[in-house]
């Protein structure tokens, strides 16, 4: 995909697996993958979505300006997708906890976020994952992630 390239059908981001029931998370379990297309039409609505109207995630001009070669996604999209991936793999029944993460390379229009995870700790029914989030350009998010899991899972 090129820069600025709309997702054509089949495109669609691929969903994590849910754990089965009676799976127990443990310390280094790796998550599997989640792969997403980072669109022009993702970084905007998210930017509305969140109600980040800064110009550099919607006007491609103004971020030049700016010293951007593009657009890029903000902070709050990077977090929700991170939320989802965890409760695509936990299930929606999870809560998150604590969310600490840091922004490294920005997401441009054209790139692709692939998001994987690994259980640090298992403790009192809830799990510490480690998240990365890389992109053509480098790590876009790493942090960890407290994860409160659903009864039956821990």
């Amino acid at each position: 995909m090129k820069p600025g390239d709309e997702p054509k059908p089949g495109d669609e981001p691929k969903l994590a697996d849910e754990p089965k029931p009676g799976d127990e998370p443990k310390p280094g379990d790796e998550l599997p993958t989640l792969t997403i297309p980072v669109t022009r039409t993702l970084i905007v609505a998210g930017a509305i979505a969140s109600r980040d109207y800064q110009d550099v995630h919607h006007d491609p001009e103004a971020a030049r300006q700016k010293g951007s070669p593009e657009i890029f996604m903000n902070i709050l999209t990077t977090n929700g997708l991170v939320g989802r991936y965890l409760t695509d793999h936990f299930g929606p029944r999870c809560t998150l906890r604590k969310v600490a993460i840091r922004l490294g390379a920005p997401n441009y229009p054209g790139d692709t976020l692939v998001l994987s995870g690994t259980i640090t700790e298992v403790a009192d029914g809830t799990a510490v994952v480690r998240i990365v989030g890389a992109n053509g350009l480098g790590h876009h998010v790493t942090g960890t992630v407290t994860v409160s899991l659903p009864e039956g899972t821990a």
